[in-house]
């Protein structure tokens, strides 16, 4: 499916420049560029996806789920250098110093194509995303859903230069808007990013995994839990205190027991490590 998104990517780029070039409209060239830099991330994913799915080995403990997170950090600032040209070239034609729009009827053509595209893409992508558990896939498709909505401005923004006069500005303004999008979605993707790769603990799982830890009756306490992401997988460290009473193997049971309940929680791929220490009623801990 991967490898169908950069074959998309692909043709939308070209078709956009091609149109975008001849109409001279921003909007267009604009959503050009974005797909280009959509053809850059596919095949960065394509690519990134495959050696994170390499297994851990003497040099990389953890595996190799960082690459996905360090590419999608590449595509944010790919992203965001685009949008110096497409706020540059709008603020020139603003001022009277661009080329004159002219709308043609492959002007919408390909902004149409570019929305049925993107609707297909982001779709399937999504279908895989959920059946395999992967991330950086789900990241790709809510991306490209955004990109249905700036194909949406710039069409918008075609039927406005159309009509001429005073409206022929709707052009650069619609690529001041697909500009605008794109940098929310590259803060937001480069702050994902940027989080995993410095080893933030992800919220959400984390008070899933602390609700668990708190509704075991048998544990009587726990410290230095610690949650890291690695592209679509997680790690889980956690210290666990147990009746000092328990044989051996009802500490590992009860141990067994928790790290499934997480595991099953996360739903992604995860590893669970849990040590365990004996405790007596009087001494609890929770942190």
């Amino acid at each position: 499916m991967t490898l169908l998104s950069v074959f998309a990517a692909l043709f939308l780029t070209a078709i956009k420049f091609i149109v975008g070039i001849s109409t001279n409209s921003l909007g267009i060239l604009s959503e050009a560029l974005h797909s280009g830099l959509d053809l850059v991330a596919a095949l960065i994913t394509f690519f990134a996806v495959r050696i994170a799915d390499k297994p851990a080995d003497k040099e990389h403990n953890f595996g190799h789920g960082k690459v996905e997170n360090f590419s999608a950090l590449i595509e944010a600032i790919l992203l965001l250098a685009t949008c110096g040209w497409i706020i540059h070239e709008a603020i020139q034609r603003l001022t009277g110093h661009g080329e004159e729009v002219t709308v043609t009827l492959w002007s919408y053509i390909v902004v149409i194509l570019a929305i049925i595209v993107d609707l297909w893409r982001a779709g399937a992508l999504k279908r895989v995303a959920k059946k395999y558990n992967n991330q950086a896939i789900e990241a790709d498709a809510l991306h490209f859903s955004t990109d249905i909505l700036s194909s949406l401005v710039v069409l918008i923004g075609l039927i406005f230069a159309q009509i001429g006069g005073k409206f022929i500005i709707a052009d650069s303004i619609a690529g001041l808007i697909v500009a605008v999008i794109v940098i929310v979605i590259s803060i937001q993707l480069s702050k994902r990013a940027i989080d995993s790769l410095l080893d933030a603990a992800p919220p959400a799982i984390t008070k899933t995994t602390l609700e668990i830890l708190d509704s075991n009756s048998e544990i009587l306490g726990y410290h230095d839990l610690k949650i890291r992401s690695s592209g679509e997988g997680y790690f889980v460290m956690v210290s666990l205190h147990l009746k000092s009473e328990l044989t051996l193997k009802q500490a590992h049971d009860i141990s067994d027991k928790v790290e499934r309940q997480i595991k099953d929680s996360i739903k992604f791929p995860a590893t669970v490590d849990i040590h365990i220490e004996p405790e007596d009623h009087n001494n609890v801990v929770n942190n």
